[in-house]
């Protein structure tokens, strides 16, 4: 959602382009996805997104697929896979900044929500940045409905690293 979003924004259409945006259905699907679409397969540029935690997930995936032995992240990047500091919700909230994270979750009208949420004994000892990232994985939708709303408020200058780096790879 996040880079269909933002591509929007920039007034693209991946799609026409030519580069569509496949979710993966789970980030052990990586490997699947690559041996279809990649140079084994169809034959296709492929490029990707992943959480820090998925990282080793795609890695391997790359490696089967004949993109490279157990490549580093750099070698990652040059291949059109970028890795989120933890993960994309994360670099969403750190590139809005708090509180205007707090007033995309008052547009979306769920305040209320929220303020129930951050007064349960779990989330009273987290930090606000930890809270408003937990609340955005509490309802299902709720991470697509999010990324899409923060990237839709965020300045082009603040957008993740790891995203502008995915959306510039989708060029002709």
């Amino acid at each position: 959602m996040a880079v269909e979003t933002l591509a929007a924004r920039l007034g693209r259409d991946l799609d026409a382009e030519g580069f569509p945006v496949v979710p993966l259905g789970g980030v052990t699907s990586i490997g699947r996805f690559l041996e279809v679409l990649g140079p084994r397969g169809l034959g296709l540029d492929v490029a990707g997104l992943c959480d820090a935690a998925e990282e080793h997930w795609f890695r391997r995936g790359l490696e089967r697929a004949g993109l490279g032995d157990a490549p580093g992240r750099a070698d990652m990047e040059r291949r059109g896979f970028h890795v989120c500091v933890a993960d994309l919700e994360d670099e969403l909230i750190r590139a809005a900044g708090a509180e205007t994270v707090r007033q995309v979750i008052v547009d979306e009208g769920e305040w209320r929500a929220f303020r129930t949420f951050r007064n349960q004994p779990a989330q009273r000892e987290r930090t606000v940045e930890q809270q408003l990232h937990r609340f955005m994985g509490t309802h299902s939708g709720r991470k697509s409905q999010y990324a899409r709303a923060l990237v839709r408020r965020l300045e082009p200058a603040r957008v993740p690293r790891p995203l502008a780096r995915l959306l510039a790879d989708a060029t002709a």
